[in-house]
């Protein structure tokens, strides 16, 4: 039986085509749906993000560091300057083999066994991504060659730098400081000050001196530009810039010729001179030697010279004048009289006998003169720096007394100068010795502590800078300004000077009679006293006290400087102020180990003091004075 044939569903494939159709063109319309979204989201909600990253990429903003300040002595003399030179510098992140690479550039640079190990030393105080000097200031010659090569040595570059630069040499390095490259410590303090934007760019920051504390002064503030870059990231065109701000200049209180007269002066002798104007509280003039030069550490300090300055047992990088802290012998002894008489249990005339000792319980206190000065007053025991008078003033001022009055003239505290690292030295008193001391009968003070204290021996232990801010302040009858080296900062733009301290900060509450009788009997010391060897002609009246500070206790013996080892010998101080009656100049002179004051400090003081007030200028250092005591 025939089965009746199948007709083709016409309708139903119409259907299914339709549905296929339509299935087709929904998946193309959501598909083309999404790309106009996805087209909206990039060029029209996104088009602001999507440009800043294409103008990065086209665009590099460039930080264009600030000249740094100068810096001028008060009479206009340039002290730190800047010059430009070219420097070959290496980033080491982007060198595969660092010595092929320095050998390589050896054939067309000098590159000095000295270069490398200074390369190598910042290397490892520095990050790797740093661009660091293998060398510097190039020749034409050389900057020449290298351009020609470049294409030989991937990570290395010529950059035109400012270099700092310091004419005066040695002179005044102590006050002036240096600047250096900045290291991973420098950078930790920068970002924890909130400062990274402002030193973008900038490569060194002041380390030591004036350099290191008035950094935000000198450095300036950094500007930018915006530089259109091509595919290999190489500048074509600059669109935008914003000029930096060069750093401030600094006029300092220093007279340069002075400083140089005072460091001539101690030859090749270890110590320290601070010379302060008194109705200023200017100093013209700070010195520590040995010194260095400032220079040695500009691009980073050879290993060599590092050694040579670090491991000397002179050191010379050791600022004395602030930090190094001495018993002050006799020129403890005017103040001690001052306080004799401002607390009524001394009058100008009161003699006592000297027999040559003090006896306190079984202890003897000899004084230095065998035999003793006899009767003594207030005026004699200044102008021979009688020990036993101050002993039997000790005696009777007490401790508590004395500690008081002399806090007021600054001893054992920080002056406040504008120069980091300033010790604070010890003004001894009953509440020093209670902290310093752990055992409790060590803690109790003695009366012999006293008796000790008042000749500037005992726990005494101060700064030169101490010792020159209490004499100015006694040369200005007890009105204190705050010691700075930097007199005005000149704004860079506007060149507006402003002054660093233009009043006075406190004034001791002193009995101008009790200053005149302490005076006069300072000038009694150059005329008749310790100090008249030295002074002899003097074309002004120098008001001045000779000191000898013990470093080691003799207990009993005799002390011979010629059987003493060297740095055991006995420290040279002298104190001065000039003119007696309108104080120009007030200074202090330590001498390490140079023996008596009249003999060692005094002789340095009279060459400065000959220069600022008589316009003597002497190029030699000043001979030792023939003295057998003071």
């Amino acid at each position: 039986m025939n089965r009746p044939a199948v007709l083709k569903d016409r309708a139903g494939e119409r259907n299914r085509f339709q549905l296929r159709l339509l299935v087709a063109v929904v998946v193309v319309l959501v598909a083309f749906g999404g790309l106009v979204a996805r087209f909206v989201w990039l060029q029209i909600l996104q088009h602001e993000h999507y440009q800043t990253l294409a103008e990065s990429n086209r665009i590099s903003i460039l930080p264009v560091p600030p000249t740094r300040g100068l810096i001028f002595d008060r009479n206009g003399v340039v002290l730190a300057n800047n010059y430009s030179a070219y420097t070959l510098e290496i980033t080491p992140s982007k060198v595969s083999n660092l010595d092929e690479t320095i050998d390589g550039l050896s054939t067309l640079v000098e590159i000095t066994p000295k270069d490398r190990k200074r390369f190598n030393k910042l290397k490892d105080e520095n990050k790797h991504f740093a661009s660091l000097p293998i060398k510097v200031r190039l020749t034409d010659e050389e900057v020449a060659k290298f351009a020609a090569n470049r294409w030989r040595f991937p990570g290395v570059e010529i950059n035109a730098r400012l270099f700092r630069q310091y004419p005066q040499g040695e002179v005044g390095s102590h006050f002036l400081g240096y600047i250096g490259r900045i290291n991973t410590q420098d950078l930790e303090r920068i970002k924890a000050r909130d400062e990274e934007r402002d030193y973008k760019g900038t490569d060194h920051i002041g380390k030591a001196g004036v350099e290191q504390s008035y950094e935000r002064e000198l450095h300036g503030v950094t500007g930018y530009a915006e530089v259109e870059t091509d595919a290999s990231n190489r500048a074509v065109r600059t669109l935008r810039t914003k000029a930096p701000v060069a750093g401030n200049n600094l006029v300092l209180s220093v007279d340069i010729e002075l400083q140089k007269v005072a460091e001539k002066a101690f030859g090749s002798r270890r110590g320290a001179l601070v010379a302060i104007e008194p109705e200023t509280g200017g100093v013209l003039a700070l010195v520590s030697q040995p010194g260095y030069d400032p220079n040695l550490f500009v691009d980073g300090i050879d290993p060599q010279s590092w050694k040579e300055l670090n491991e000397s047992p002179d050191r010379p990088l050791n600022n004395r004048a602030l930090q190094g802290t001495y018993p002050p012998g006799s020129t403890f002894k005017p103040f001690m009289a001052l306080a004799a008489l401002e607390y009524n249990k001394r009058t100008p005339h009161q003699a006592f006998f000297d027999p040559g000792f003090f006896v306190l319980g079984t202890h003897r206190f000899r004084d230095d003169k065998a035999g003793g000065h006899g009767y003594v007053d207030l005026y004699r025991s200044i102008v021979v720096s009688c020990d036993t008078y101050y002993y039997m003033l000790a005696n009777d001022l007490g401790i508590d007394n004395i500690a008081q009055f002399m806090k007021q003239f600054s001893f054992g505290q920080k002056t406040g100068i504008d120069i980091e690292g300033e010790k604070t030295g010890v003004l001894p008193s009953r509440e020093w010795k209670a902290k310093r001391f752990k055992k409790r009968e060590q803690q109790k003070w003695l009366l012999g502590d006293t008796v000790s204290v008042s000749i500037g021996q005992g726990y005494n232990n101060y700064t030169p800078m101490q010792l020159a801010q209490a004499t100015a302040i006694l040369a200005n009858n007890g009105v204190t300004f705050k010691p700075h080296i930097v007199r005005f900062v000149e704004n860079s733009v506007s060149q507006q000077k402003v002054a660093v301290e233009p009043k006075p900060m406190a004034t001791i509450p002193l009995k101008r009679a009790n200053l005149d009788v302490v005076k006069r009997a300072l000038a009694g010391v150059n005329t008749d006293g310790t100090g008249a060897t030295v002074f002899r002609g003097a074309p002004y009246i120098a008001a001045g006290k000779t000191g000898t500070a013990q470093v080691f206790n003799l207990k009993g013996a005799k002390y011979i400087a010629s059987a003493t080892k060297e740095h055991l010998r006995d420290h040279a101080w002298y104190m001065v102020f000039a003119p007696l009656d309108k104080p120009k100049i007030a200074l202090v002179v330590l001498v390490e180990n140079g023996g008596f004051g009249a003999q060692a400090a005094a002789p340095i003081a009279r060459q400065v003091l000959d220069y600022y007030l008589a316009g003597k200028k002497s190029t030699e250092p000043a001979a030792e004075a023939a003295v057998e005591s003071d």
